[in-house]
């Protein structure tokens, strides 16, 4: 694609810690959009990629995660500067990423395909085939990351993909794609669009040639792509809101679970969609874990982003951190009592879109901040009397993501885990991930899983293939 050299196409990233300008991208116009959809689909025809045996590409995958790790430092500090992110987290962030390629290039490398049973005198079986364009559309909380998570297995399957990074964090895409064409992949196998989903997103998800659609971000946003899908036909992947809980029973062990409770919602600022927003507590310790959480909660080290030390740095944006805030007022309004926080922090911090760790009690189930996704670090409480109380308020509303239960019995754990409707269950521990474990949502968070071995046939169609046994 052409550069612009117009200011009005360029896309500042703004560093949420200071206010200050971080970097800058082209904004890529309908016609760069177009014209990248065009490459893709030569690429895919052509085959350069497709037709590489699976070592091969597995080879071209793995010196991609090489990369990532020999610029581990940098890339690290340009996540930072983009969406404040702490910088030991961003630093595991980018081991994440870099795993993620050396992950799917073992699978790759070790995928099976079937021999079916035959019902008569031929040999039947099946083949992957890639779907041919994949559009790849990422969110801003942990770019590089999630990046990876989608490209790496689309690639490993034989696909082309278009990725379409926030324009919050638009800087770490185009390393990606520096180090993917150092690493051998072919032209046009990988390209990466910049702009706003208002901009560009129509195009990428309207457009026939692109035959999967893969979106992590808000429900609003991914329920006009899943309706782009039907429309043509073609899949799509989903990863939403999240509005998980946390279930603390009597019987748990306090201190792990006040821990697990606090990380759950103050680790990234609280901008994860597994974030555990809600919080249940027996009644029957209530006022003794919520006197415990409020005292953990007031000592995390809300700082300066390239501090070891900081715990929690600013939220993404300030436009973020301003709906935050005015999520916080509205709860304040339906009757919630603010035992912690609910403010920006002032002095050194002013100049930055800090918000202080929340902690909100007295909401009904039935209320907006009880249900909606806040994606920051507030916590909504409330207690139980029982499992018939709990389950009511643990499920409610439209989201079923993750869950968090806190207790000593396996069998209450097991009972209730299956009990939720949610796609994860963390029990005794809380936001432990694994690449070879499914991750996806119950209801409007999302369709679909991501992560795994089998996220590579996610990426592939089936064909399958009859040999006559009479000639």
């Amino acid at each position: 694609m052409t550069p612009s050299t117009q200011q009005s196409e360029v896309i500042l990233s703004i560093n949420p810690a200071n206010g200050q300008v971080a970097g800058q991208v082209e904004k890529n116009s309908e016609r760069q959009v177009e014209r990248a959809i065009d490459l893709a689909n030569q690429a895919h025809i052509e085959g350069t990629w497709r037709k590489m045996l699976p070592h091969e590409r597995a080879a071209t995958m793995r010196r991609i995660a090489a990369y990532l790790l020999e610029d581990k430092e940098r890339l690290a500090l340009l996540q930072m500067r983009e969406n404040g992110k702490p910088i030991l987290e961003c630093l595991r962030i980018v081991d994440n990423a870099a795993n993620a390629w050396v992950y799917y290039a073992a699978v790759l490398e070790t995928l099976e395909t079937e021999v079916t049973p035959p019902r008569g005198n031929y040999l039947s079986h099946t083949i992957l085939e890639p779907f041919g364009i994949v559009a790849a559309i990422t969110p801003w909380n942990s770019p590089l990351m999630i990046e990876s998570y989608k490209i790496a297995p689309a690639l490993a399957a034989g696909n082309c993909v278009l990725l379409k990074p926030s324009e919050e964090t638009p800087q770490t895409s185009l390393e990606l794609l520096k180090f993917a064409k150092l690493a051998g992949l072919p032209d046009h196998t990988l390209q990466v669009i910049q702009g706003t989903g208002a901009e560009v997103g129509p195009k990428l998800i309207n457009d026939d040639r692109v035959q999967m659609i893969t979106f992590t971000g808000g429900t609003a946003t991914g329920r006009t792509i899943a309706k782009a899908a039907a429309e043509r036909l073609v899949p799509c992947t989903l990863e939403l809101g999240g509005k998980s809980p946390q279930i603390v029973f009597a019987d748990a062990d306090l201190d792990l679970a006040v821990d697990g409770v606090v990380k759950g919602i103050c680790g990234a600022a609280g901008q994860s969609c597994t974030a555990g927003s809600r919080l249940l507590i027996e009644s029957r310790i209530y006022d003794d874990f919520l006197g415990k959480l409020k005292y953990e909660m007031s000592l995390v080290r809300v700082g300066a982003p390239h501090l070891e030390t900081t715990q929690m740095g600013p939220l993404a944006s300030f436009k973020h951190r301003d709906r935050v805030a005015a999520l916080v007022d509205l709860a304040r309004e339906e009757g919630a009592t603010v035992e912690l926080g609910g403010f920006s922090p002032q002095g050194e911090l002013s100049s930055g879109a800090y918000y202080a760790p929340t902690l909100l009690t007295g909401l009904s189930n039935n209320s907006r901040t009880w249900n909606e996704e806040i994606f920051g670090p507030v916590l909504c409480v409330r207690s139980f009397d029982d499992i018939e109380d709990l389950m009511r308020d643990a499920n409610c509303g439209s989201y079923g993501l993750a869950a968090g239960i806190w207790t000593r019995e396996f069998q209450k754990a097991w009972d209730v885990g299956r009990a939720i409707d949610a796609g994860t269950i963390w029990i005794n521990t809380y936001e432990q991930s694994s690449l070879s474990t499914p991750f996806g949502g119950f209801k409007q968070s999302g369709i679909g899983r991501e992560k795994a071995a089998q996220c590579l046939r996610t990426y592939s169609q089936i064909k399958s293939f009859y040999w006559g046994m009479n000639t």
